[in-house]
């Protein structure tokens, strides 16, 4: 329910800038207009939402992107929560609490079990039942960091060039999406006006960085490998020392990953180079000879938030067989909350029907989204005093629901 005097709205195309200038007060973005004229907006009309006050104004918004969320061995339809926020001036009102609802309902009456999203303030979504699914990792390595030789890499030829959005964008595109197959949390950029966005080159986010080179990896015509960079000028008193920001990295081999980062950490005048969001297991972190020089930073990527249970735990396959009544505490959408058998087959399908059955695991429904990828352990919550049930339940639980891939998406929606 939207507090007393407000309403929400889905935002006709009349309104798309007030839109988005509502959305500016509540993110200190630095606009770039020419981008803003020559792409579209990427939000689908129909999925622009915001809440309207009794003054008539734009107070707040939020928009979702249609997903395919890869899951273990399978991958469901996902709604992906972006431009979430609350005009200052109209804070402490519930309108958090109402958008978020009115997604949940629009989201099930698209056929979508599952939402997801970047938090950009960690300590939000929890209470709406959004877990922590995931991890990244960011390191930042001196240059000419030592890799461990791989087979085949000194055959691979490498282009750099120039990255041109109406050239390469499909190429790029292509090369991300198969570097991520069977990878949990992978998305897509999908729809084209979103994939056009991330990939725009703004000259108001580069941060004195030079325009975006692309570098290829290839076996013949074959890409197997490529990557988004860009340079930054710097010196001291010894001559320059670049930085080198790696926007995007995605590889198809052991060869191509090598050989790939073999050229990017050994630019000339740089001195460091950062990378992109990589998985917790990502290849790169295995072929460093020595992984302890530069800074390494993890922090949180996906929140997941399963929508219907059902649906969701059946969208997904499991490592191990499992017959459980798990027991689930879903507050905000009680719809979700009770107990639910979960029985899987030899090939790792679901079956989950509600059931009267005594529980044996207890948790909230935030739990059970942070386990949906595979990258959280059942078992580590559990020790958290998150989960509750016998060891052997647990681990089970927890054995089922592993991933032999981390998850990760490596772009920020």
């Amino acid at each position: 329910m939207t507090a007393p005097g407000y309403r929400t709205l889905v935002v006709p195309a009349a309104r798309l800038d007030e839109y988005r200038r509502a959305a500016a007060l509540t993110f200190p973005m630095v606009g770039d207009p020419l981008l803003d004229d020559s792409l579209p907006f990427a939000v689908p009309p129909e999925r622009a939402v915001a809440v309207e006050a009794p003054d008539g104004q734009l107070v707040a918004t939020h928009g979702s992107y249609p997903f395919r969320l890869p899951l273990p061995g399978g991958a469901v339809r996902c709604a992906g929560l972006t431009w979430v926020g609350v005009r200052p001036d109209h804070r402490r009102r519930g309108l958090m609490t109402s958008m978020l609802r009115a997604h949940a309902e629009r989201s099930l009456a698209r056929g979508e079990p599952v939402s997801a999203l970047f938090a950009a303030e960690a300590a939000i979504y929890g209470r709406f039942g959004y877990g922590s699914a995931c991890d990244e990792v960011r390191l930042t390595l001196p240059r000419g960091a030592a890799l461990r030789p791989v087979e085949g890499s000194s055959g691979l030829a490498v282009q750099v060039e120039r990255f041109d959005a109406a050239t390469h964008a499909d190429l790029v595109e292509d090369v991300h999406v198969r570097a991520g197959a069977g990878r949990p949390g992978w998305i897509a950029r999908t729809p084209r006006a979103l994939r056009d966005r991330v990939l725009a080159d703004r000259p108001a986010a580069r941060g004195g960085a030079e325009p975006l080179l692309l570098a290829t990896v290839r076996r013949g015509d074959d890409v197997r490998a490529l990557a988004l960079l860009a340079r930054r000028e710097e010196a001291d008193e010894t001559g320059p020392r670049f930085t080198v920001q790696v926007r995007q990295a995605s590889t198809l081999d052991p060869a191509a990953t090598h050989r790939l980062w073999s050229v990017l950490l050994d630019l000339d005048l740089t001195a460091s180079v950062t990378t992109p969001a990589l998985p917790v297991d990502d290849p790169l972190l295995q072929l460093l000879v020595d992984p302890r020089p530069g800074r390494r930073r993890v922090t949180d990527n996906l929140w997941v938030r399963v929508l219907d249970l059902p649906a969701a735990l059946g969208a997904r396959r499991y490592a191990a067989r499992l017959d459980v009544v798990l027991d689930v505490g879903d507050a905000f959408l009680p719809r979700n909350a009770g107990r639910w058998r979960l029985v899987t087959d030899a090939d790792g399908a679901a079956e989950v029907t509600r059931t009267d059955a005594e529980p044996d695991v207890r948790l909230d429904v935030r739990e059970l989204g942070a386990m949906l990828l595979g990258g959280r352990s059942a078992a580590a919550l559990a020790t958290a005093g998150l989960l509750d049930g016998p060891a052997d339940a647990v681990d089970r639980l927890a054995v089922a629901f592993g991933s032999p891939l981390a998850p990760v998406c490596p772009w920020l929606f």
